[in-house]
């Protein structure tokens, strides 16, 4: 009876577990989208397992959130865009009904109670980010630094104009947002090329690499992640400004790095009223969006709260598919990647059509927030189709405007914390939070004490930075603290270096740039150099190459060929030494040639580069010995690629008489056995000397002229970095790797069908004129390139489609970007037979 009576109890809990587990599903969508208050679209919420969603805040406490901050007493700082697409037209954007408002939980319940407009009368604001007595504000197309400079109401009283050009343009989903506080203590923006630091009290306003659209974040390294609308994530993998400082030398990789090339999306609704949904493949057959179509608000996940697999998980928000996708990244050598961990299944999603998460955060209490515009309309009146006007007023989705909530995201059973007032502490109490596990109190604290300085605090940074046993997050964050109180010194970083973390040695030899000119520091770096050559750490490798400008010239290419040798089939290492050799190419270029004794593809590869940078860099002197090292080495690899470098750079128009001489140089007196001829008159354009103007020689580029040379030329240096390692620079192929693109059908064909290659792969087997290529002889696949920009595409497939004998019409980025958007929902590579069908179809349904 005992038995039974277990078994009863046993089958009853399971029976209440059950019902839970259904108490949990969303409820079902409805296709009039009608508006719910708050606690009803609560009911409306799919979440991972393990987690709860809470409303924090809802309209009228606040309307149209674009964007929320916390400062350093986790106080909630929240951007309301109240006058976004309040109709179809977007009549009221011009109106000054924007605001921005603190938000506060006092009771320590998790639920905004006290709020605050700070500052009201603005015209689309879209930024704040809480500096000093105030905050950074981006509203009326400027950038502004704001304050409560008179009592203490959080009641801004001061306006201060930093930038009229920062956010300049009148379209709100295409220019500059963010202003994120990085590691280094500059501010960043998405869609933007500017950067903005406050030192010795004055902002300083710096030019920057451009990235992302919509929201920006940062990891424990100070690597910046962003995304565009239709690209879910994309990062840096290096420092800010340092692989771009060589202007001789335009880098491929780096900066905007695909983290992922997955796209999918998995709404719990149907998602008609999108743009272009009327497409085939932007909607599956269930009428729900396939593919991100407005990707923004990226957070990466930097806190103790969640368990331990989601630290370091990148967030993305999809508006218009009604979630929030969760990414799981990882490091591998000096890369980062990305995947989605549940296929099918998003982190959290929702069946209300007027759920639009358009921005998240991470706050003082460890949760995920999520802003909520709670709209109907979310795509604005400049890409309102006819289609997605319909779709939009059949639905009755144009109003109601101005509402808005913001939700907290937990692990169930967690309760909301009270954040520590990190204002009411000095800054010696602050240093502790330096340490913290979770990144809002670092980076909080590291501000706080930048603003506020102080000798004695900075005493106690420098032994916590140079004491071997520091914590490597309370390490890291002393450094860059003393950096923005400007306390750093040569000392305390060549002692800092003998820590034994590749990561923090990285972010030290990056500190010590700014130091290359005192006593002894190039001989100590030197010395550093040549014990760590050959490390197994591509951290560490990366950031040494970034650094080598600061050595002497010796110490310089000793490292850097050293670590080519070891790294140089990677691209991002191959632009990482390129960044450090301002007005030294040729002289590596020279040191290489006589050291180098054997070819390979990389080898080669970077031979050209350099080739093109000393173009660039237009010294006479060193141009007349770079023809002298060709002539040279006439017999020899380095000499023809050296050549095939010259004459790619005089296939751009740009280029044309670029160099000036005043007479003829030696090298073009005579013929020259060995070299190839038509390189040889296409080499003669760079240069212009009196009596000889290149115009009147013929290109020599087959059937290209004006925009098509320009993108041949550009597609050179793309080819290189993204194809060359699998199709061969010769364009010959590389055993085990690809076949050749020589006369390739594949190649010379329909452009449609080659931008379809390049955007989502294909596999093996394949026949390229007349032989029949597969694994092991290639790659089992060739992978998507669908990260990549369509003008950098249609660059590298016009190079290829008219080099190496090729002669084919040049591909434009608008074919590209056409080809893309009829491809949508294409996740995997093409198989050849696939893709010929899929091209019959096309042909028949040609115009």
């Amino acid at each position: 009876m005992r038995t039974v009576h277990w078994l009863k109890l046993i089958l009853l809990l399971v029976f209440f577990q059950s019902c839970q587990e259904k108490s949990r599903e969303p409820l079902p969508e409805r296709a009039d989208s009608p508006v719910r208050s708050p606690e009803e679209e609560l009911l409306h919420f799919q979440v991972d397992a393990g987690f709860d969603i809470q409303l924090v805040a809802s309209e009228p406490m606040v309307e149209s959130p674009v964007m929320i901050q916390f400062d350093e007493d986790g106080r909630m700082w929240v951007v309301e865009m109240r006058g976004y697409m309040t109709d179809m037209e977007g009549s009221e954007e011009p109106d000054p009904i924007g605001r921005i408002t603190i938000l506060e939980d006092r009771d320590g319940d998790g639920v905004m109670d006290q709020r605050t407009v700070y500052l009201d009368s603005l015209v689309m604001p879209r930024t704040v980010t809480p500096f000093g007595r105030g905050a950074l504000v981006v509203a009326n197309q400027s950038l502004w630094l704001t304050e409560d400079s008179k009592n203490g109401d959080w009641i801004a009283d001061n306006m201060i104009l930093l930038d009229s050009t920062y956010a300049a343009s009148a379209n709100p989903e295409h220019t500059d947002n963010g202003m994120l506080r990085n590691l280094d203590n500059w501010y960043y923006s998405a869609k933007s090329r500017l950067r903005y630091r406050h030192k010795n009290g004055e902002w300083i306003r710096d030019t920057t690499e451009f990235r992302g659209q919509w929201g920006i974040s940062q990891d424990d390294e100070g690597r910046l992640l962003y995304n565009y609308n239709w690209s879910q994530l994309h990062g840096d993998l290096v420092p800010p400004n340092s692989l771009t400082r060589n202007p001789n030398h335009n880098p491929s990789t780096g900066i905007d790095h695909g983290l992922t090339i997955d796209r999918k999306v998995y709404p719990i609704r149907k998602t008609l009223a999108v743009n272009r949904g009327y497409i085939p493949g932007v909607l599956d057959s269930l009428g729900r969006l396939l593919e991100f179509t407005s990707a923004g608000g990226p957070v990466m996940y930097r806190s103790r709260l969640f368990p331990e697999e989601y630290y370091g998980n990148v967030f993305v928000m999809e508006s218009a598919g009604n979630l929030v996708k969760r990414n799981v990244v990882t490091q591998k050598g000096a890369t980062l990647e990305a995947h989605d961990p549940n296929p099918g299944r998003e982190f959290m999603a929702s069946t209300d059509e007027r759920f639009r998460p358009v921005y998240g955060a991470v706050g003082p209490d460890g949760a995920l927030y999520i802003v909520d515009m709670y709209q109907g309309i979310i795509q604005h009146e400049t890409y309102m189709t006819p289609y997605l006007t319909e779709q939009t007023l059949e639905r009755h989705l144009d109003a109601p405007a101005q509402m808005g909530r913001i939700w907290r995201v937990a692990p169930k059973g967690s309760k909301p914390q009270k954040a520590e007032k990190l204002s009411q502490k000095t800054p010696e109490d602050l240093i502790i939070f330096l340490g913290h596990p979770d990144a809002y109190y670092r980076e909080q604290a590291q501000r706080l004490i930048v603003e506020k300085g102080g000798e004695p605090v900075a005493e106690r940074l420098i032994k916590i930075a140079i004491d071997p046993n520091s914590g490597k997050l309370l390490k890291t964050h002393a450094l860059y603290t003393l950096e923005g109180m400007g306390f750093l010194d040569p000392g305390i970083l060549l002692t800092a270096l003998e820590t034994p973390d590749y990561q923090i040695q990285a972010h030290v030899l990056r500190l010590l740039e700014g130091f290359g000119n005192y006593p002894h520091v190039k001989e100590m770096l030197g010395d550093f150099y040549e014990k760590n050559a050959e490390t197994d750490s591509e951290i560490l490798a990366l950031q040494m190459a970034l650094s080598s400008n600061v050595l002497e010239e010796n110490d310089q290419f000793l490292g850097l060929a050293s670590i080519f040798n070891k790294y140089g089939n990677q691209a991002l290492f191959k632009d990482a030494v390129m960044s450090g050799l301002e007005n030294r190419e040729y002289a590596f270029l020279e040191y290489l040639a006589k050291n180098w004794k054997e070819s390979n593809p990389d080898r080669e590869i970077f031979i050209e580069t350099l080739t093109a940078s000393i173009i660039q860099n237009q010294e006479p002197s060193e141009i007349i010995k770079l023809l002298s090292l060709i002539e040279e080495n006439k017999g020899d690899w380095k000499g023809e690629i050296a050549l095939a470098g010259l004459s790619i750079q005089a296939a751009d128009s740009e280029n044309l008489g670029k160099i000036k001489f005043s007479q003829k140089p030696d090298f073009f007196k005579k013929e020259i056995a060995g070299l190839d001829s038509f390189q040889l008159t296409r080499v003669q354009r760079l240069f212009s000397w009196p009596g000889y103007s290149p115009e009147s020689l013929a290109s020599g580029s087959h059937n290209l002229e004006g925009n098509a040379l320009e993108l041949f030329a550009s597609g050179r240096q793309k080819f290189l970095a993204s194809c060359a390692g699998c199709h061969g620079s010769n364009g010959k192929g590389v055993d085990h790797m690809g076949p050749p693109l020589v006369g390739s059908e594949w190649v010379l064909g329909d452009e449609r069908q080659l931008a379809l290659i390049l955007l989502h792969g294909i596999e093996g087997p394949i026949t390229v004129r007349g032989k029949v290529y597969d694994e092991p002889e290639i790659l089992p696949v060739m992978p998507s390139h669908s990260t990549m920009d369509d003008g950098n595409i249609a660059a590298i497939l016009t190079y290829i489609r008219n080099e190496w004998g090729n002669q084919a019409d040049p591909i434009t980025r608008q074919t590209v970007g056409g080809v893309r958007h009829s491809s949508q929902g294409r996740v995997y590579p093409w198989s050849v037979s696939e893709l010929v069908e899929h091209m019959k179809t096309l042909n028949e349904t040609k115009p």
